[in-house]
């Protein structure tokens, strides 16, 4: 995979991010993961004919209706990563709320406040360890416990908007991240090598975008971040390309 993360986690838009209507439905950090891997994807069919042009193992001269094949593999594999991480998120929506209820059992279960406590701790200290002191988070703790003793587990299971987030989130973005990229192909049909590096260009200019919007969500200075992904992403897809992938 080119997997996101071990636990999906929904967080709030930020007002610097754009608020428009996939980002509704795919939160800020889905988004521009789904967008750098779909672009990542692409970039492997792009760089893998340009490498092997200049080798002389691919030809670079290829028909029109060549090009098309050539575009329905790139935007397939594009829209299948999308189908393909949108039910991973599903999967782990599932996994969280199990792991979310085993918590609230495990409190509950506990013979003591403080080994209850300790339970918590154990759970949320590496989301809270970075921006709340050991004193506060024992704070914190303590005031949460109380509304998890008296808790009730909710059902597990996923709701309509879930499978809504899968076929109108994650494979629309990772289709879209990929419409800038693919638009030379349809434009130079007859020219495939130029096609090819001007799709090249632009599927890094638009990862550099990408990282430009990660760094501006994140608060981390967005030229610094959208020149260190595009970078990583450059030497990630040569790899891709040199094993075979």
């Amino acid at each position: 995979m080119l997997p996101v993360s071990n636990m999906r986690r929904k967080r709030p838009l930020k007002r610097s991010f754009s608020s428009g209507f996939l980002e509704r439905l795919i939160d800020p950090i889905d988004w521009l993961s789904e967008t750098t891997f779909s672009l990542l994807i692409f970039l492997s069919f792009t760089l893998a004919f340009w490498l092997g042009g200049l080798s002389g193992a691919l030809p670079m001269l290829i028909s029109p209706d060549e090009v098309n094949e050539f575009l329905v593999a790139a935007l397939g594999a594009s829209l299948a990563w999308g189908i393909i991480d949108g039910i991973l998120y599903l999967l782990f929506t599932v996994f969280e709320q199990g792991g979310r209820r085993r918590l609230l059992e495990d409190v509950q279960a506990a013979m003591t406040d403080e080994e209850a406590l300790e339970i918590i701790a154990e759970d949320m200290d590496y989301l809270l360890e970075p921006i709340i002191d050991g004193e506060d988070r024992v704070a914190l703790y303590g005031i949460i416990l109380p509304y998890l003793q008296k808790g009730k587990p909710h059902n597990i299971g996923l709701k309509r908007e879930d499978f809504i987030t899968v076929l109108l989130g994650h494979a629309v973005v990772a289709t879209l991240a990929v419409i800038p990229s693919a638009i030379p192909f349809l434009v130079l049909r007859n020219d495939f090598a130029l096609a090819l590096r001007i799709s090249t260009i632009v599927s890094f200019v638009m990862l550099f975008i990408a990282g430009f919007r990660w760094g501006r969500y994140t608060g981390v200075s967005p030229w610094k971040t959208g020149l260190l992904l595009t970078s990583v992403m450059a030497v990630i897809v040569v790899l891709i390309v040199l094993l075979g992938g």
